[in-house]
């Protein structure tokens, strides 16, 4: 297993241990005082982490991270949880809401509603030179988004990535789906870790890459 960021623990609920996150409750999952358990079921993020995945990600106040597709806020109210200045892309206003309510426990998550397919509209507001870009968005064109995005981070910074094969093509196979994405990232990425996230969400690939 590889380590967890600081700021995520293995700890016991109900008879069992789980990923867990310092912070405020988001969508019903147990607790135990001030921590909360993390469902790999019901995040991408949590399911590469639980099989083990290399993300990169070293948590604490001085990392940065740009989440695309936060929708209500399930997962990245976790990474506000346990790293630091969390800008949250989503467009959809219905979830967007939710995700305001989110934010208002956590001083370092910062709702932004926009289209991730055009950063260059919230560019004058989210910094340079990111830690991380975690990208869990249902469009066609995922590894176009990620690519797009990339301007965004470190040189040394990460891609986190789970791709929908559903949403790149309802009727391919997902293994070719997959590759064609794998193969788009190229041009901007060198891809470090893949991992079939089936036991946890169907037709999803997690990826890890860094910038070329």
């Amino acid at each position: 297993m590889s380590e967890l960021p600081t700021g995520v623990e293995r700890r016991p609920f109900e008879g069992r241990e789980r990923l867990a996150t310092r912070g405020s409750p988001v969508y019903g999952e147990p607790t135990d005082g001030e921590w909360r358990a993390w469902d790999p079921r019901r995040s991408k993020l949590g399911a590469m982490l639980e099989l083990g995945m290399e993300t990169g990600l070293a948590g604490g106040p001085n990392e940065t991270v740009l989440y695309l597709g936060a929708a209500s806020g399930t997962t990245v109210s976790h990474v506000a949880d346990f790293a630091g200045p969390t800008y949250a892309v989503e467009f959809a206003p219905r979830p967007a809401r939710d995700l305001l309510e989110v934010a208002e426990s956590r001083s370092r998550l910062f709702p932004l509603l926009a289209d991730a397919r055009f950063p260059e509209r919230y560019a004058h507001v989210v910094e340079a030179d990111l830690d991380a870009v975690i990208q869990d968005v249902a469009t066609r064109g995922q590894a176009r988004v990620a690519l797009e995005n990339g301007r965004f981070l470190a040189d040394d910074g990460r891609l986190i990535l789970a791709v929908k094969a559903r949403s790149e093509d309802v009727t391919a196979e997902p293994s070719t789906v997959f590759d064609a994405v794998l193969d788009d990232l190229e041009e901007g990425y060198e891809v470090l870790d893949t991992e079939r996230l089936d036991g946890f969400h169907a037709d999803h690939l997690g990826v890890v890459a860094r910038p070329r």
